[in-house]
């Protein structure tokens, strides 16, 4: 009687790990700070709306959180709801528009945030490709502002919802991002300052994302967050080591 012929297991082969080549970065509230709690309170004072800086910058950062939890507001309705927070009273859209024009008009600070170059630097150093995805005014005023922080040369690609005609988190100016970069998702990398606008939005489109998160934990993980832009050179190797 023959024996049974026995089955050998079948070898299994996990799919390969990606390589990430294209890290997108978010500018405001990411790469530079764009927080200018004493130019703004002054300016607002200008106009009769005396706001302690303090409590203006409360403000801000309550009407980020909520404006990136829905559909994002429009610049006038964004800084109407700041000031109207800050001061405690209603604020005629007139009174914004004015705050506007003075905002827009004068030149900001913007210092680069103390971990921004090295992170810069690592990623290059890496051979990774570095681009701007960016909701401001335009490509040449995002390139206008890399070039005074003496980083636009770690950039090859710059995608602004000004010229583009399309804002985060609307995943076409994702998709638009992706192929001026020559990229594909999942050899991508996004990092940005809003859970939603920026890492939600990256990940709708299949680009690995974190959610810079300067004064949280760390610990979030849904989108996963990160409180510097230190980690993410880390966080890209974990994605091509599995580790």
């Amino acid at each position: 009687m023959t024996p049974a012929r026995t089955s050998e297991p079948k070898e299994t082969t996990s799919p390969p790990r990606p390589h990430i080549t294209t890290v997108f970065f978010d500018l405001g509230g990411t790469l530079v700070d764009e927080r200018d709690i004493l130019g703004w309170t002054e300016e607002a004072l200008r106009l009769g709306l005396d706001i302690p800086p303090d409590d203006l910058a409360h403000a801000y950062a309550d009407v980020l959180r909520a404006t990136d939890c829905s559909p994002r507001a429009t610049l006038e309705e964004f800084w109407r709801r700041v000031l109207e927070q800050g001061s405690q009273r209603a604020v005629a859209p007139a009174l914004t528009e004015r705050f506007l024009s003075a905002y827009l008009a004068s030149e900001r600070p913007l210092p680069l945030f103390s971990d921004t170059r090295r992170c810069l630097e690592d990623l290059a150093a890496d051979g990774r490709n570095l681009a701007i995805i960016s909701n401001s005014r335009g490509e040449d005023h995002v390139r206008e502002i890399l070039i005074r922080r003496d980083i636009a040369q770690f950039f090859g690609t710059i995608v602004s919802s000004g010229t583009e005609g399309v804002a985060k988190p609307d995943p076409e100016i994702f998709r638009r991002a992706l192929r001026r970069a020559h990229a594909a998702p999942e050899a991508s990398f996004y990092v940005g300052d809003l859970a939603f606008t920026d890492a939600k939005a990256a990940a709708g489109v299949g680009i690995h994302s974190v959610w810079l998160n300067r004064w949280g934990t760390g610990f979030g993980d849904d989108p996963p967050e990160i409180t510097s832009l230190l980690e993410v050179p880390i966080c890209i190797d974990q994605i091509e080591t599995g580790r």
